[in-house]
């Protein structure tokens, strides 16, 4: 199966930004990534609910809003009247995960949970039911443009075994240094979603970067 492609509006152009969610709008693209960072959980800030509301305006796909804040439980309705289709909490964050998961669940969005680098995807093992997808952090949470961190790969597999272990539908996403080069290997791996913000937005041609990320399975020379 195709992974789904949600580039990451983090790399957007900010300047023209409606020009940008009318690229993701006309691309073989499925979601619009949106990372939300409060400065406190993560060493950088990012997008408020202006903007969120102004990009889901103009949105023609849904919104995968990944929440990397302290105490997100404060503003799962506040995220949900802007416009998120999927929320992702992290697990490092939220104290009564279940709780939070059912509470995104329970106001009609897709619920998921996200790991950093360092934390094992064994945490999950008793949560990963209640979960629509899960979030694995390929870089260490924070900024865009950093590099692939070996091993991702690993617990992508170690994941997708669990989930298959349980019985379980959840999706796995794969967010940071996603490019060309590696897009095949993390699908054959076991991911469901891949996030990329530089890969697309970067390149000469992003409608085409997305196509070709879609298929990840090296039918086109990378770029």
């Amino acid at each position: 199966m195709k992974p789904l492609i949600a580039p990451s509006m983090l790399s957007a152009d900010f300047g023209h930004l409606n020009k940008d969610i009318e690229l993701v709008n006309n691309s073989e693209a499925d979601w619009f990534h949106i990372d939300v960072m409060d400065g406190v959980f993560v060493p950088n800030i990012s997008f408020g609910f202006p903007v969120i509301k102004h990009i889901k305006k103009i949105a023609a796909k849904p919104l995968d809003v990944h929440l990397m804040i302290v105490d997100p439980d404060r503003y799962i309705e506040d995220f949900r009247e802007a416009g998120a289709d999927i929320l992702t909490v992290h697990y490092e964050a939220s104290v009564h995960l279940h709780r939070t998961l059912q509470q995104i669940r329970s106001l009609g969005m897709k619920a998921g949970v996200s790991l950093n680098p360092h934390t094992p995807v064994s945490t999950l093992e008793d949560i990963l039911v209640y979960a629509d997808l899960v979030l694995i952090m390929s870089v260490n949470p924070g900024f865009g443009g950093q590099s692939f961190i070996e091993g991702s790969t690993g617990k992508i597999r170690n994941l997708k075994r669990m989930i298959s272990e349980k019985k379980s539908e959840t999706l796995i996403e794969v967010d940071g240094g996603v490019n060309l080069q590696n897009a095949p290997e993390l699908v054959d791996a076991g991911a469901d979603i891949l996030v990329a913000g530089n890969a697309v937005f970067k390149s000469k041609d992003p409608a085409t970067t997305i196509s070709q990320m879609k298929r990840s399975d090296h039918s086109f020379p990378s770029r």
